[in-house]
């Protein structure tokens, strides 16, 4: 069994508990965002992050060239290494890999994107985001196969060698498909999908196939990106997905019990 687990960055994440409970595993590939470093580095740059809104209601990272290399930076240059050695403090052969890094993550450039400003629908100018068209799932294997476990993380690159910015969330989906995950699971700061966002008692326990439309308009902000990156997963074949808090005690074992938000 090999299972996929994503760990947010936002604000409010615990990264700690997450390795922890990993560190007694040895069939999973770890991915992981990263926002909050981002914003904080590009605050101390002079390059802080904006974000806008698609008509569809997905808020999306501004990804002009200035602030891609402070993606990179914060990234693949920061987040990650200190993954891979809270890891090895917990005896954990782990390898960071950016999705440039042997093309592990090819990507296509977004064109005709679209933002809403004042209620006008706006042509998003100059982004460097990205969508994957391909994970190279034998390096992941390969590295599994000699005992090391991945750290992944965005941003990728295209067959044309242009850095992209890549959503984690879909890094995380696109990888449990590449893999033939048995789980994918989407680590973050909340318990779930919640029917009100301001109780996190509400948790919406299950979404079978037929009720993905209930969970997409329950989704808001950066939540719905997991909703979307939960249900492309599935369609991709991946059995279960999970969305689960990465706080407490054991969270990798609690999400895989069930507890969180359930796409199957």
């Amino acid at each position: 069994m090999t299972i996929v687990v994503k760990v947010g960055g936002a604000a409010g994440n615990a990264l700690d508990p997450v390795l922890t409970d990993l560190a007694r595993r040895d069939d999973y590939v770890l991915v992981h965002g990263g926002s909050e470093a981002v914003d904080r580095l590009g605050e101390a740059l002079g390059r802080p992050s904006k974000y806008f809104t698609s008509p569809s209601g997905v808020v999306s990272r501004r990804s002009d060239p200035a602030h891609l290399e402070v993606v990179v930076l914060a990234l693949a240059g920061g987040v990650q290494t200190e993954i891979v050695a809270a890891f090895a403090r917990l005896g954990v052969r782990a390898i960071g890999l950016s999705g440039v890094d042997g093309r592990l993550l090819l990507a296509r450039r977004k064109d005709g994107m679209r933002e809403v400003v004042d209620g006008r629908v706006l042509r998003v100018t100059d982004d460097r985001s990205g969508t994957i068209e391909r994970v190279d799932a034998a390096l992941l294997r390969s590295l599994l196969g000699l005992g090391l476990t991945p750290v992944v993380g965005p941003p990728a690159v295209t067959a044309q060698g242009e850095v992209v910015n890549v959503d984690a969330d879909r890094v995380a989906a696109e990888v449990a498909v590449a893999l033939r995950a048995e789980t994918l699971l989407l680590l973050t700061n909340v318990p779930g999908l919640l029917r009100d966002r301001n109780d996190p008692s509400t948790v919406l326990r299950s979404v079978p196939k037929e009720g993905v439309e209930e969970a997409v308009a329950l989704a808001e902000g950066r939540m719905r990106k997991k909703v979307l990156a939960a249900c492309a997963a599935v369609d991709g074949g991946v059995p279960r997905v999970v969305i689960a808090s990465s706080r407490g005690v054991a969270p990798v074992e609690r999400a895989l019990a069930g507890e969180g938000t359930v796409f199957s």
